[in-house]
């Protein structure tokens, strides 16, 4: 058991940060726009994006974020996603003005309209509007609340506490993703009209069964 610990905790530092924010490259299918199973909802806890990523003040000034919306992905229940479904386009200035409220930066909302939000069938606003209603849908567990200090959380844990926090959520409604021995993501699976459903295949958690830092907002 102990030589299985060691194993996992080098494995989980062996991945960099960064890559808990994006799909794996072989699961990219080219897609129509509007032709998906449903919806991945991807919540990024920001101080572990912001200590590899210090050059981006617009997420990592003083605001004190905890988890933040990185995503709302259009997902097939076979384990791949579509990407980059239309023509890029630039965003009408309606669409761009609610987006900057619901991503940390425009930077990240420009790149998840082209990349994901291409793929919903939806308008840029009507997407920003539905990742809107995605984040209404999920009750973030009190204590994840901008942390004034870190805390230290198994993945068990760490999902135990959003089911929670969300009844109706299946065990199979979520992923938590950890690198470096710190908690990166939490992805809640949805149906296409926003209700929790159970993820399709190939969403699984990678935190090890050990606690991760759960670095504090402040």
């Amino acid at each position: 058991m102990i030589r299985q610990l060691s194993l996992s905790v080098l494995l989980c530092l062996a991945c960099p940060v960064t890559m808990a924010r994006h799909h794996h490259a072989m699961d990219v299918d080219s897609g129509v726009p509007g032709q998906f199973d449903y919806y991945l909802l991807s919540l990024s806890w920001s101080p572990s994006y912001c200590l590899t990523h210090q050059e981006d003040r617009t997420q990592c000034g003083s605001k004190g974020l905890g988890f933040v919306l990185h995503g709302l992905w259009p997902q097939y229940d076979s384990g791949r996603y579509p990407q980059y479904c239309s023509a890029d386009r630039p965003l009408p200035e309606q669409a761009a003005a609610l987006g900057q409220t619901l991503y940390p930066s425009p930077k990240l909302m420009q790149h998840e309209w082209k990349s994901h939000g291409t793929c919903s069938g939806l308008d840029a606003l009507n997407y920003f509007r539905t990742a809107d209603r995605a984040l209404a849908a999920v009750q973030v567990p009190a204590m994840f609340e901008a942390p004034r200090s870190s805390l230290t959380l198994s993945g068990m844990q760490i999902a135990t506490a959003f089911r929670a926090a969300n009844p109706a959520l299946p065990d199979d409604g979520l992923t938590v993703a950890c690198s470096r021995g710190q908690l990166s993501e939490v992805r809640i699976c949805l149906t296409r009209e926003l209700t929790l459903r159970a993820c399709g295949r190939g969403v699984r958690s990678n935190c090890p069964d050990i606690p991760v830092l759960i670095r504090s907002s402040r």
